[in-house]
């Protein structure tokens, strides 16, 4: 079945043009035009992936991000005019986004960013034969289910976040290099994006952390990568 894709663009002649090129990859697509307008599209189709321009007009961006994160893990692919900086990923990722790109989209780039957010918003194999389930007096993470819960409260990740956990809960006492964390998370298509593993775990930490400055979980191999301690008694299975 194919995937749906909401392309949330008020520029017409962009929005067409996503949509042909999309199409032509063999995606379903909808197109909506204000921020309002994509709200209602994403209740009514359920899409797999949603394209999100941040300026737009009734409801900006940011705001329609965050009201479709209040409900849903599903990827979000931010669109900007604008050059990205770290600083703007981490906002992006404040509100719920998982990528960013800057238009004008190159097509190669774009269906290559699609393919590896819908990958990751698939990860779970229910046949697979490592772990599915982390817990602690603290954390728990089940990967069937797809919750985390933190101190008891739910932890709401995106799909890239939720990957990332996923991996270090599979491979505790591990050390994972960037390099094989860009590979195993992002995909090939994100070899170069060397600044992706820190910025995305240090926002991982602010979520499931008890003390952000002192990590109890995702510890640091300084200029290597990361390793994921367990807690004394807890429980992998």
């Amino acid at each position: 079945m194919a995937s749906h894709v909401l392309i949330i663009e008020d520029d017409k002649e962009l929005s067409k043009m996503l949509q042909l090129e999309l199409k032509g990859q063999g995606y379903e697509t909808t197109i909506a035009r204000d921020g309002l307008e994509g709200l209602r599209q994403f209740h009514a189709v359920h899409p797999d992936l949603v394209m999100l321009d941040i300026a737009l007009p009734m409801m900006d961006g940011r705001a329609v991000c965050q009201r479709i994160r209040e409900v849903s893990d599903v990827p979000i692919l931010m669109m900007t005019a604008h050059a990205v900086s770290e600083e703007d990923i981490v906002q992006g990722l404040n509100i719920g986004a998982d990528e960013f790109m800057i238009k004008p989209l190159r097509p190669m780039e774009m269906q290559a960013r699609i393919r590896a957010l819908l990958r990751r918003a698939r990860a779970y194999d229910p046949n697979q034969s490592l772990p599915t389930r982390y817990q602690d007096d603290f954390l728990h993470v089940d990967v069937s289910m797809r919750r985390v819960t933190a101190h008891g409260e739910d932890v709401r990740l995106t799909p890239t976040e939720f990957k990332l956990l996923t991996l270090f809960v599979q491979h505790p006492g591990a050390v994972l290099s960037f390099q094989h964390l860009l590979e195993q998370v992002w995909g090939f298509e994100y070899t170069t994006e060397h600044h992706y593993p820190r910025i995305y775990v240090s926002h991982l930490r602010r979520k499931i952390e008890p003390d952000v400055k002192e990590p109890t979980y995702i510890q640091s191999e300084y200029g290597v990568g990361y390793r994921f301690m367990m807690k004394e008694g807890a429980v992998l299975t």
